[in-house]
């Protein structure tokens, strides 16, 4: 790999499994000596860790068009502070969320139009899109059990439990859009997130290998 440094983003429904997938991809990146920058979305930067506990508190009742410019103001300080920093010094990046789960949660979700979103995100980001998007694929149903549970385990549920709040439906159009997208966009992969954890981790390890040369 390039001193370019990598961008790679991931995305799912929740509780696809993006946060075990993430940590063994640390440690299968640590293995090749690799620089690794590791972040989410919301609450990348200094700014976006505030706008987090606003964004995803199941108290707070907050309108579509409020909750899309939150996530954008968190996306464009996250960029400039965290992002193109790391970029610029060849570190990989590996991101818990981007632009797409705007296109997916805001766009397909809450219906807003998709053109409009594309644009915005572009506004916020300067232009700048992952290398690789690893999209998490499973039934919502699923998923929302998974993340559930794991809230209660960590007492997550009021203060980041507002997605997982929703309706499924909502959940189901979710999943519907990072699919749409994942047929419009080269730079996604998607995995059957149905699987065990190593078995996911293994598919992801075999296209990273296929897909980018390493020192």
């Amino acid at each position: 790999m390039d001193k370019k440094g990598l961008f790679i983003s991931f995305e799912g429904v929740e509780g696809a499994g993006k946060t075990t997938l993430i940590k063994k991809l640390v440690g299968f990146f640590t293995d090749k000596k690799q620089d690794i920058f590791l972040t989410r979305e919301p609450g990348g930067s200094e700014l976006g860790k505030k706008l987090r506990a606003i964004i995803l508190n199941a108290e707070e009742k907050i309108y579509p068009s409020a909750e899309l410019f939150l996530f954008l103001a968190d996306r464009a300080q996250h960029v400039e502070e965290c992002i193109k920093p790391a970029l610029k010094a060849g570190k990989i990046v590996l991101c818990d969320r981007f632009i797409d789960s705007t296109l997916a949660y805001q766009g397909y979700g809450r219906g807003m139009d998709i053109e409009q979103l594309i644009m915005l995100n572009t506004l916020a980001t300067n232009g700048l899109e992952p290398d690789l998007t690893l999209l998490l694929d499973l039934p919502p149903q699923m998923g929302l059990e998974r993340a559930k549970t794991r809230n209660i385990a960590q007492n997550l549920t009021i203060d980041e439990g507002r997605f997982e709040a929703e309706a499924l439906q909502f959940h189901q159009k979710i999943r519907e859009g990072f699919l749409t997208l994942a047929k419009q966009k080269k730079r996604f992969f998607v995995i059957n997130a149905e699987q065990n954890a190593e078995e996911v981790f293994y598919i992801v390890k075999q296209h990273i290998e296929k897909s980018f040369k390493f020192e």
